[in-house]
């Protein structure tokens, strides 16, 4: 088992940078050698090829609606058995607590207030209504993926544009099925590549519907590499489970329907291991942000819509049979933001910011992931809400600097605004995750480094975010 993050102080930049710079090029070859998988060829035995992807998302489950992360009220033995054959990842997080900008981080390794307010709809989340979405001057992990010769499917939400040029299909992705944002929204059509196949959707079926669809993916897509995006819609409301798993659960309709997503990631596995497909495949589970109305944070502060750590921590979990040693466990901070750059070095030639045309702001979290690096690659981690940077996680400290006057999803009487907090609050997460016992007062020199570090950090926005961010750089740029 790994150990806990290091209570040593949590920025460091210096010393870890030294300490990285040195082992770098060692570190790539060794990686890049043990990624490479033996497979079958015609004539010449065997030749390279690179591992199959597949990421699970779940939408609006909570830290604690897991059995391994607490559970017990909801039985998920197909995922604990993920968790317990691959990594657990207990700081693991998403970079903004709603939908629509956290998944364009997951598929692009960049922060989504770096593609236009307006653009991705970010005083909310983007809407059937709306004719935007994730912009084309963005590369997809889907798009990287699929110039390295991999198969692609979306199966599920997208939530990143449901008009062209903004679809999945029109982002890399070969194939897509699903409901193409939230199901609470109107019209809800089931959607393949760009035709309307139902509408409504008969969403009591939806979790087996993507099962099916994600297993006859892999199915078709054995001989080749693959990167299979299965971005569940539940548990977000309305809830709705199938009759084989409604009533099941001590947790209600709720429990209901996590207990058929588990089951679908059994199915998932299960369909690698009859294909022999199991150690060829790294496989990654999570959730886009907190849970909503329902579902556990488990016993973190805040829920979806906050980014105090209930809203933007999630569950997350690794799987690599042969490459990620079982039953790990990992309390250091990485983040779905990391995926993009993971992905492509795992698709070949170590490289990660070349595969896009824009700089990246996740880290390639591979070695970190094998066990060759203890410690997480990305040092800062920003959580926006909308275009307000609002708090940072450097190493052990998460620094909150503004928030909302009353938070998202609850009634009030006046509208909703950021405030910079006059006193900018710190806590220690190594022994305090539920954000409890500000130590701003204590260690005001962590409080200014990081304040610091946020008025460099957004001097890379746009105009735009840089000016929504004004208080926190102290003064804006000649010029803005």
């Amino acid at each position: 088992m790994r150990s806990r993050a290091s209570s040593r102080e949590p920025i460091e930049e210096t010393n870890r940078g030294a300490e990285r710079a040195h082992r770098t090029i060692a570190l790539s070859l060794f990686v890049a050698a043990s990624i490479c998988l033996p497979s079958p060829s015609a004539g010449t035995g065997k030749v390279e090829r690179h591992p199959n992807i597949i990421f699970i998302l779940v939408d609006d489950m909570g830290y604690g609606d897991v059995g391994c992360f607490g559970a017990k009220a909801i039985r998920t033995p197909n995922i604990d058995r993920m968790a317990a054959e691959g990594l657990k990842l207990t700081s693991f997080y998403v970079t903004s607590p709603v939908c629509t900008p956290s998944r364009a981080a997951l598929l692009t390794g960049r922060y989504a207030a770096r593609m236009g307010a307006a653009q991705m709809h970010l005083d909310n989340v983007l809407f059937p209504t709306d004719k935007t979405g994730l912009p084309q001057s963005e590369t997809s992990v889907a798009r990287a993926l699929k110039q390295r010769g991999y198969a692609t499917a979306c199966i599920g939400k997208w939530h990143l544009g449901n008009l062209a040029p903004h679809r999945a299909i029109d982002h890399g992705f070969d194939y897509y099925f699903g409901i193409p944002y939230s199901n609470d929204m109107r019209p809800t059509p089931i959607v393949r590549n760009d035709e309307t196949i139902e509408e409504p959707a008969k969403q009591e079926t939806l979790t087996l519907r993507y099962t099916q669809e994600a297993v006859s993916f892999i199915e078709r897509s054995k001989g080749r590499p693959f990167f299979l995006y299965l971005a569940h819609n539940m548990p977000h409301i309305p809830l709705f489970a199938s009759d084989r798993f409604r009533g099941k659960s001590r947790g209600g309709l709720y429990g209901d329907v996590v207990e058929e997503l588990d089951w679908s990631v059994g199915e998932v596995l299960s369909a690698l291991k009859r294909l022999g497909l199991d150690r060829d495949t790294i496989v990654f589970f999570a959730s886009d942000n907190g849970p909503w109305y329902q579902g556990s944070p488990g016993g973190l502060r805040g829920r979806k819509g906050s980014t105090y750590e209930g809203g933007v921590r999630v569950p997350g979990i690794v799987r690599w049979p042969g490459k990620i040693k079982a039953g790990s466990v990992s309390d250091d901070p990485v983040a779905t933001i990391d995926f993009f750059p993971t992905a492509v070095f795992l698709a070949g030639e170590g490289k990660t910011n070349s595969e896009s045309r824009l700089p990246l702001d996740g880290k390639n979290m591979l070695a970190f992931l094998l066990g060759v690096e203890k410690r997480s690659p990305n040092d800062l981690l920003l959580f926006f809400d909308g275009v307000y940077l609002q708090t940072v996680r450097a190493g052990r400290w998460k620094l909150h600097v503004a928030r909302w006057n009353y938070p998202r999803y609850t009634a009030s009487s006046g509208p909703q605004r950021n405030l910079v907090l006059v006193r900018p609050e710190l806590y220690d997460l190594n022994v305090d995750a539920a954000e409890s016992y500000d130590m701003a007062g204590d260690r005001q020199d962590i409080v200014n480094e990081l304040k610091a570090k946020i008025a460099g950090a957004l001097r890379s926005f746009p105009d735009e975010i840089q000016r929504a961010n004004a208080e926190l750089m102290g003064s804006l740029p000649a010029g803005r």
